[in-house]
């Protein structure tokens, strides 16, 4: 016969699987939201890029209204985040320069000088190297899973941004480079941010490296310089949506999943940005998907919920 003590017990541990779900379920959806801010962002940078604006322009103000923004939000409903041991400062620079500040940069520049799409597909070949990593430099055993998960998650992006009808070999180098840069960048962050806010939350890792990157790119250009030029309300606008939805709240979710679900299947689940980027795409500018890019979309989407049924 089954006791009371064994039931409460039972009982307690079927909650405790539930509530480790329910966490699991929300980091997934944090990576998702993000990829989703960032497909607007792309969008949004690809007008300004056409309408003249640099890429350094343009991450100068993406980072430093980013900062600034995060500083009042954070002195206002969280001003014990702002504290941090000033021994831990040299390595959030290094997150903060090699990670956010070139991330930024050389996205954007591959945007302006390759499609959109390209610049996405070369991105997102970070989940990759971040296994490289850790099997060759950290030793640590990778699932099979895993492994599979990578592979149909860079399939499904392959297709997704119609790679097959680029002629890859032709584009822009720089512009190649750049993307290929942005995937190492991208594949530091995720994996060094990990790593610290094991010790901070994620809000004040996301906060420094973001200020840290803003300084870094006002010491290398005219300190402001990017706000000085004659910018039409619609450019500020987009501007606007770049730097606080597209940076601000996005990376704020992103870290906030890589909390929850580790860095490996936050980077496989934000390859969801060129499926939002294609639906934006349909939306709002009338173009329309061909059969084998919506096969790369369902693809990417089964990968990311077989994850999130992985319990493991």
């Amino acid at each position: 016969m089954v006791s009371k003590e064994d039931c409460l017990v039972h009982l307690k541990t079927v909650t405790s699987s539930l509530k480790t779900d329910d966490s699991a379920t929300q980091g997934y959806l944090y990576i998702a939201c993000a990829a989703i801010l960032w497909a607007s962002g792309g969008a949004a940078s690809k007008a300004l890029f056409n309408a003249g604006v640099t890429p350094e322009h343009l991450v100068q103000m993406r980072l430093t209204l980013a900062s600034a923004v995060f500083f009042v939000w954070m002195k206002l409903v969280c001003p014990d985040r702002l504290k941090i041991s000033p021994g831990d400062l040299p390595s959030l620079i290094l997150l903060g320069v090699f990670g956010i500040a070139t991330v930024q940069y050389t996205y954007l520049v591959a945007i302006s000088k390759i499609n959109v799409a390209s610049a996405i597909l070369l991105q997102y070949q970070a989940p990759a190297l971040m296994v490289v990593f850790s099997v060759f430099v950290l030793k640590e055993k990778i699932r099979l899973l895993t492994l599979g998960a990578i592979l149909f998650s860079t399939l499904g992006c392959y297709l997704v941004v119609g790679a097959y009808d680029l002629s890859l070999l032709s584009m822009n180098r720089l512009g190649m480079v750049a993307g290929l840069v942005s995937a190492c960048a991208f594949a530091f962050y995720t994996m060094y941010g990990e790593y610290w806010m094991q010790r901070y939350h994620a809000i004040t890792v996301i906060f420094y490296s973001t200020l840290i990157a803003a300084m870094a790119w006002n010491l290398v250009q005219q300190p402001l310089g990017a706000f000085e030029p004659a910018y039409t309300f619609h450019q500020w606008l987009l501007i606007a949506l770049i730097a606080i939805p597209g940076t601000v709240v996005a990376f704020t979710l992103y870290f906030k999943g890589i909390n929850i679900i580790r860095s490996a299947r936050a980077g496989i689940t934000a390859t969801l940005e060129p499926i939002a980027a294609g639906a934006i795409a349909y939306l709002f500018l009338g173009e329309i998907l061909a059969p084998l890019q919506m096969l790369g979309g369902l693809i990417v989407i089964g990968v990311v919920i077989v994850l999130q049924l992985d319990k493991a």
